[in-house]
């Protein structure tokens, strides 16, 4: 009980000055929400891209090789991903950052939403960059005879690159959650 008492004397009680910061440091986190607006503004630019290629995909379809065919069915998957991504940075980075979504428990609600912190977030995004690098390498050596080999050896470096960081991420989180729990 005693101890109680001294821990409740030892606590600063902060300024009139202190709070009024403080609260107006809380409030400026919706300075973030325009940024993820804008976020999804990109998704819906890439939906229009997307189906833009889409339809020229099927125009072309008799004409093309099935080379041309693979890559732009590359493209798209390309393009779903880059949205899925900014689709999870969006969700995640509202949630972390700015407010919870209020969407009671609705039935598409993803399993990682509201559980995703900032380590989840960084794992997420540099998966779906090796993920994306994987898919863009895919397109190069599918059509390797129209990129001289100084190209295709920068692309699998940067994309060796994109994984070693991915890889390195994932060790350092590992380190950071064992070091976290002692």
């Amino acid at each position: 009980m005693s101890e109680q008492i001294n821990q409740t004397k030892n606590k600063k009680v902060p300024s009139t000055l202190e709070r009024v910061v403080e609260k107006f440091i809380f409030r400026c986190r919706w300075l973030l929400a325009p940024f993820f607006i804008g976020l999804l503004v990109a998704v819906v630019l890439l939906l229009l891209k997307f189906f833009k290629y889409l339809y020229s995909m099927a125009l072309n379809t008799f004409s093309a090789t099935n080379q041309e065919l693979l890559v732009g069915i590359l493209t798209l998957v390309d393009t779903a991903l880059l949205a899925g991504l900014l689709l999870i940075i969006i969700f995640s980075g509202y949630e972390n950052f700015v407010s919870k979504l209020n969407i009671d428990n609705h039935e598409d609600r993803p399993v990682w939403m509201g559980k995703v912190g900032f380590s989840g977030l960084k794992m997420k995004l540099i998966s779906a960059i090796v993920a994306i690098s994987a898919v863009e390498l895919l397109k190069v050596f599918i059509s390797s005879n129209n990129h001289s080999t100084d190209e295709l050896l920068w692309k699998v470096l940067i994309h060796v690159t994109f994984v070693v960081s991915g890889v390195l991420f994932a060790l350092t989180d590992y380190i950071n959650s064992k070091t976290m729990n002692h």
